[in-house]
């Protein structure tokens, strides 16, 4: 069948007096989009039509085809015709005093509910919906995109002309009432165009947004281009179709784009891949948003205008840029295409005084401004590390240009970034995005380093090599490399910022990946930096690129070792000797549990610390048994405590929503040592109990790999094991370890989203480093245990 072909609607032998007629015609949409015979975007008004007809036909069973003084006005989407496959129907009965109107909403709103459609209705007299439109700012907005489904149209009609005059009288009272319900909405849901899991309908720049900006121009006729754009219109047809083909694929009433079902919402909306997708996602959301931002703002201004305090003299800030209306303007003969440095300066003053920019300034600016020439003056690049200096409010300022294009102006690069998805869960922003918060959260760094400059470009840029292929950090070394000389920075500027990018994730990534207690772990990263102010630009990095990413990235559990690692690097920085390794003497409390003899347990807050005779496999099964009972296991080390005795300390955090009981942790430990408990086999039945509520969360599937390093560490050797986070793995790796004879100093885990890093530190039974045939036999079991996880 040709795309878009006739699909059946109804069939003309049904009476309306069965509840399946609107469920198969429902059906048969759905399942002609994903036959690909019907597309996404034309599925809303074919269905919005079968419902017209079938509802047409409740009211004429319901009255007994006496349907004078009744009539069934769709409200909100449906009134707008834009009824997804899990879409409520907004339907209001409105009669004219009838005596058996309650009969005949019954009559209609039962056979709705008997087929299982979600439904928001009313029973108003003309005048009682006029009343509540005065009082109701949901209801007099639904009410706008009104439209007679069928009955007696005379007084319907009416009606909706009343709605829309009094929405046009009452909407500036209303405006502030409007905002704050929006600005609630987005803080919830976030910004479409920047999230890796938007909601399509909710969030800032979804559907919610484009039929409020058009409730708008409904009462402010000003704002009517904003709304007949081609640009808006396309992203709102995109949103629509991509919502459509959602709920077609998961059959619910979900407006959340999940990971999983991007690349199949891709095919059906015909991109190339699911990258491709969420990148027109990610347009389409700024498209909407902006006008949305725009038409409320003149909406505002069209409300406060004149008045005593408002259309005040321009204030100037500097040449060529005033603020007038509350917004950042162009000056009268200001001259883009001759002063570089004026959209820079512009988006400054915006950013300084929290303001937006003025539409028409930005207008001209795309059409005037150039291209900077090579290398910058000193000037262009002092204005540009001003606006990137602007803190929080830069992000705002700097989208209003990037919706234009024209940071693309003095950055070419960046249009290998914008709009680019990081389809994983560890990453909360599309990289643009996420490269403006970095900078937004390193101003709160200024004081922390000597050169505010270099840490604003270095968080500008530390990503911008993830529009490149290969490694990311090396792509961004060269960009950041050529930018800088560009901008005129001399070469060692050039050198400490081609480190910071090179280097970005070292501090993070050193300090939950290896043993912070090796002295060989500081003087790494020491060689590494090279003086004290290159690592205090990178810890201020580290933490305002941690900080954008997400909770996943940046907690206090890594701050706090992200700060010891700074600490012991800077003390090798200064040359003084470093005072680690492992802990120089026992507590009371432990020297009582290693006398006891036996299996013992000590809680302080989320570090646990079990001490048992000493025998092969002890880690493997206290880690076993805390995954059983819920707990996360970050660190883990063995303390050679006393003669036949082995100390192993944890730090946990719990799976779900607590800590467990930790004697129960303590039976199960006895139980496993005992041979009474088959770890193996309940953490098997755990995970396949719970594989129904795994979801993923990165677009692709990340390589199991297990990578050896016998040079950093003069203590012992490093294992590296990259894997998919399973439950017990931590138990089942350091299982191998022990089968294999190899003892586990300590253990390091990182988790990224979906998957786990996990380091140990090991040595033979000798006490020694693995030697190559070790290596061989520890990777091949390790190898196997990754494997049968998967």
């Amino acid at each position: 069948m040709a795309r878009d072909a006739n699909v059946v609607l109804h069939d003309e032998t049904n009476d309306y007096d069965g509840t399946s007629h609107l469920r198969d015609v429902r059906d048969a949409l759905n399942t002609a989009v994903l036959a690909g015979e019907l597309s996404p975007g034309a599925f809303p008004t074919r269905y919005a039509q079968a419902v017209d007809e079938w509802l047409s036909g409740l009211l004429d069973e319901a009255t007994t085809h006496k349907t004078r003084g009744y009539a069934l006005v769709a409200v909100g989407g449906y009134g707008r015709r834009e009824l997804c496959p899990g879409s409520d129907l907004d339907v209001v009965l409105i009669h004219r005093l009838r005596r058996n109107f309650r009969r005949v909403a019954q009559g209609i709103w039962y056979r709705i509910w008997d087929v299982g459609v979600h439904l928001d209705h009313s029973v108003r007299t003309r005048r009682e919906a006029l009343s509540v439109a005065q009082s109701d700012l949901k209801a007099i907005l639904g009410m706008q995109d009104g439209r007679v489904i069928t009955g007696d149209n005379a007084g319907a009609d009416r009606l909706l002309v009343e709605v829309r005059d009094l929405w046009k009288k009452l909407a500036p009272s209303y405006l502030d009432e409007f905002d704050e319900q929006s600005q609630h909405r987005h803080q919830t849901a976030g910004e479409l165009a920047f999230l890796l899991e938007p909601d399509l309908k909710q969030s800032a720049g979804g559907l919610r947004d484009a039929a409020g900006l058009k409730a708008l121009s409904i009462a402010f006729p000003e704002l009517a281009n904003l709304v007949e754009a081609p640009e808006f219109l396309a992203a709102e047809t995109l949103l629509i179709s991509a919502r459509v083909a959602l709920q077609c694929r998961t059959r619910s009433t979900s407006d959340r784009l999940l990971l999983q079902e991007q690349d199949g919402i891709a095919e059906m909306l015909s991109f190339s891949d699911a990258d491709e997708l969420m990148a027109a996602m990610a347009e389409a959301g700024r498209t909407i948003s902006a006008r949305f931002t725009e038409g409320w703002r003149r909406a505002r201004a069209c409300v406060r205008r004149p008045t005593a305090t408002h259309g005040r003299a321009e204030e100037h800030e500097g040449m060529g840029i005033v603020v007038r209306n509350d917004e950042a303007a162009l000056a009268k003969g200001a001259d883009p295409s001759s002063d570089a440095t004026l959209v820079l300066r512009l988006a400054t003053v915006a950013a300084q005084h929290n303001i937006p920019i003025e539409r028409e300034s930005l207008d001209r600016l795309a059409l005037e401004a150039k291209a900077p020439n090579a290398p910058w003056t000193d000037a262009l690049r002092d204005a540009f590390i001003a606006l990137f200096s602007s803190g929080r409010p830069l992000v705002t300022s700097v989208e209003a240009l990037d919706q234009r294009h024209l940071l693309e102006l003095y950055l070419p690069e960046w249009s290998a970034v914008r709009n680019l998805p990081q389809r994983n869960a560890y990453h909360r922003f599309t990289v643009d995005r996420h490269l403006l918060e970095a900078v937004a959260n390193a101003r709160d760094h200024f004081e922390d380093v000597d050169r505010p400059d270099l840490l604003v470009i270095a968080a500008l840029f530390h990503d911008i090599g993830k529009g490149s292929p290969g490694d990311h950090s090396e792509a961004g070394k060269e960009i950041v490399e050529s930018v800088a000389r560009r901008m005129g920075f001399d070469e060692r500027d050039v050198e400490t910022l081609t480190k910071l990018v090179s280097y970005h994730l070292v501090l993070a990534e050193v300090a939950t990946r290896r043993d912070l207690n090796d002295p060989a772990t500081a003087t790494v990263v020491a060689k590494l930096l090279g003086n004290r102010s290159n690592l205090a630009l990178l810890a201020a990095l580290s933490e305002a690129d941690g900080l954008a990413t997400g909770t996943a990235a940046w907690g206090p559990w890594k701050a706090e070792l992200v700060a010891l690692l700074v600490e012991r690097v800077g003390q090798v920085l200064d040359g003084i000797p470093l005072d680690v390794g492992p802990p120089a003497g026992l507590t009371d409390e432990q020297r009582e549990l290693l006398a006891a003899g036996e299996l013992g347990l000590s809680v302080n807050g989320r570090r646990v610390t079990f001490v048992a005779p000493d025998r092969p496999g002890l880690l493997a099964t206290v880690a076993g048994a805390l995954a059983l009972n819920g707990c996360n296991v970050r660190r883990a080390s063995a303390i050679e405590a006393s003669p036949g005795m082995a100390m192993e300390i944890f730090e946990v955090e719990p799976a779900f929503d607590r800590l467990p009981d930790f004697e129960r942790v303590k039976r199960d430990v006895a139980a496993a040592l005992a041979g009474t408990l088959e770890l193996d086999e309940r953490l098997a039945e755990q995970d396949h109990a719970y594989a129904h509520a795994r979801r993923p969360v990165a677009a692709r599937t990340a390589d199991a790999r297990v990578v050896f390093d016998n040079e950093t560490s003069e203590l012992a050797s490093i294992v590296e094991v990259r894997a998919i986070d399973r439950m017990g793995l931590l138990h089942r790796i350091t299982a191998a370890f022990a089968s294999s004879g190899v003892d586990v100093v300590s253990a390091i885990v990182d988790t990224l989203g979906h998957e786990v890093v996990d380091t140990f530190y090991v040595r033979n039974q000798s006490g020694g480093k693995l030697n190559k045939r070790d290596i061989d036999e520890v990777q091949a079991l390790i190898e196997g245990v990754l494997s049968n996880a998967a």
